[in-house]
């Protein structure tokens, strides 16, 4: 059995409930067109690995994504409990080293998920710095409940309050390269994922015209 495992957590791509902070400035519409394309960038990303690939949605399960991946719903009141709950899964299923990802990350990349699973032959823990203070890439060798409980979701001590924690209980951890994710209109304009993007270009111009 493979030992390695790669978990997706994905937003079901609807209207008015993907990327609500950049709706604000480019409309639901023009939210919609970027977060498809940051799923684009993630199908990409895991597309070739050799670990295995669970993949979570946020409401219902969308079978025209990720064909041969194993799929459910997260489940739970909030993201510490959801991802927990698609840990535990995993390493009751056999894995040994674990890695979650998000879905709306313009510079994913294979090279990050496989450095995260590589981390963890040498470390209990690994982190993919977001340059909002949280992370993009959590990846595990064992399971430390705490790191998912009461924790200050999507605020800018996220991670420092978690390594924090990590070196209090003696737990090995490393980082990864810091990534930024698109939250504003800001972080889509200065993304080269954007800038290199002409067909997206084109669609949010054509909503404003």
């Amino acid at each position: 059995m493979n030992k390695e495992l790669v978990i997706v957590f994905v937003k079901n791509i609807k209207l008015g409930k993907v990327k609500t902070r950049l709706a604000k400035t480019i409309g639901n519409q023009g939210a919609f067109e970027v977060y498809s394309e940051l799923v684009k960038v993630t199908e990409k990303a895991t597309e070739k690995l050799s670990a295995d690939i669970h993949i979570y949605f946020s409401n219902a399960i969308v079978n025209t994504k990720w064909k041969d991946a194993y799929k459910a719903v997260q489940e739970g009141k909030d993201l510490g409990e959801r991802m927990h709950n698609a840990f535990k899964k995993g390493f009751r299923d056999g894995y040994e080293r674990i890695v979650l990802i998000g879905s709306d990350l313009p510079e994913i990349s294979s090279h990050h998920i496989n450095q995260g699973l590589k981390s963890l032959n040498q470390h209990e823990t690994v982190f993919g710095p977001a340059e909002d203070g949280g992370y993009y890439l959590i990846g595990l060798s064992k399971m430390h409940p705490f790191i998912f409980e009461n924790k200050p979701w999507s605020q800018p001590h996220l991670l420092t309050e978690t390594l924090k924690q990590l070196r209090e209980n003696n737990i090995t951890f490393t980082t990864l390269e810091t990534l930024n994710d698109i939250d504003t209109f800001e972080d889509l304009i200065d993304s080269k994922f954007y800038q290199l993007n002409l067909k997206l270009q084109e669609k949010i111009k054509h909503l404003h015209d």
